[in-house]
């Protein structure tokens, strides 16, 4: 099972791609491209990408190619190159229709609380990833993870992503780390990326600092973290969605291949 293959392991996961499908071919290349590293380095490696994004600023931004045609892209991923991969939901019929084609259910930050749409994507029987909201605690989780749980599936991790910190900013508290592994009883991931967001920007675009990308995975891997979220992109620039905040593409392996090596000191 795909769970056991990502918890079983003395080495870190990683959840790495760009944040939303943009096209087949980007997805194939940056695809194709993290697992040559990932198989190198002896990385458990999922595919990440959006087939939709419902939670942008403006309306004008951009949310998808279509639903059905981002989820076959997926799909064609995991069987090209024999990964799992992993996807946002957003409502409850989200989760049925992604279920079909993808290994991970993602829930959003904003969305951890909504208990109708835990209890979907845990009847579905896929792996649930909840990322923790930036307005709540560590501790506070374990009622997210239980409601998972209590609905049949025992399938699940939870992601970091920062805590909300004055209007435009976020800050990673790294004793959550530990905190939620105690408190949920489950894999615990540090989306590094999106932890560097600087969100309500007055354009409406959120902004980023990925110079600071590598110091947020150090940290985390540091302290003990199960798994690693990153979005990554060949060109962030001209990425369409959270460009401002992503790794770009040729800069991965140097930093995964650190993250191993921070990895087998502290182990």
């Amino acid at each position: 099972m795909v769970y056991n293959e990502l918890i079983n392991q003395e080495m870190f996961f990683l959840l790495a791609g760009p944040c939303v499908i943009e096209g087949e071919e980007m997805a194939l290349n940056i695809a194709e491209h993290v697992k040559k590293v990932t198989d190198r380095l002896g990385i458990p490696y999922v595919f990440k990408g959006s087939f939709k994004k419902a939670n942008r600023s403006r309306l004008d931004s951009f949310t998808g190619i279509g639903d059905e045609k981002a989820l076959k892209i997926l799909a064609k991923v995991r069987a090209e190159f024999g990964i799992p991969v992993v996807t946002d939901i957003h409502t409850e019929q989200d989760a049925e229709m992604a279920a079909a084609y993808v290994d991970v259910l993602q829930i959003p930050a904003f969305l951890c609380r909504q208990t109708d749409l835990l209890v979907a994507a845990a009847k579905t029987g896929k792996i649930v990833n909840i990322k923790k909201g930036q307005f709540l605690s560590p501790e506070s989780m374990k009622f997210a993870v239980d409601k998972v749980r209590e609905s049949g599936d025992n399938q699940v991790m939870v992601t970091e992503r920062g805590t909300t910190f004055g209007y435009q900013d976020l800050i990673v508290d790294y004793r959550g780390i530990s905190i939620m592994q105690q408190a949920c009883q489950c894999p615990v991931v540090v989306d590094v990326t999106h932890s560097l967001q600087q969100p309500n920007q007055a354009s409406g675009v959120t902004g980023g600092q990925p110079a600071l990308i590598e110091t947020i995975a150090k940290a985390g891997i540091a302290v003990g973290a199960d798994g690693i979220f990153i979005e990554t992109h060949a060109d962030p620039r001209c990425a369409k969605s959270d460009g401002a905040n992503m790794l770009r593409l040729d800069l991965i392996e140097g930093l995964l291949e650190r993250l191993v090596r921070i990895r087998e000191a502290i182990r």
